[in-house]
Parts: C-alpha cells; structure tokens; sequence
C-alpha cells in the first residue's frame, strides 16, 4: 500500500514539474516573440494605401 502511495506522489510531482517547466517555455516564447515585434520594422504609412485602376 505504501509503494502505490509512493509511486503515485512521484507521478504527481513529476507532473508539476513537467507543467512548471512547459509555463517556463511559454513564458520565455512570448517574452521573444513580444521582443521581436517591438523591434520590427515598421513599413513607411504610405505604402499600400493607393490602388492603380488603370489597365
């Protein structure tokens, strides 16, 4: 009875740390990807904004 006990509280831990370290990975992506959008490139606000219609 003891051993499934024991066995069970290691599954659980495990598995909060498999959760902790998957928040951790998230964290540190959204972390780049909102660095990269704060140093992209921004296109001059003209561009896109006039259509040629003749053809």
């Amino acid at each position: 009875m003891s051993i499934l006990m024991s066995q069970q509280q290691v599954k659980s831990e495990m598995s909060i740390q498999l959760m902790s370290k998957t928040m951790e990975m998230a964290e540190s992506n959204s972390d780049s990807l909102t660095e990269m959008l704060e140093t992209a490139t921004v296109p001059h606000p003209d561009l896109g904004h006039q259509i040629d219609l003749k053809a």
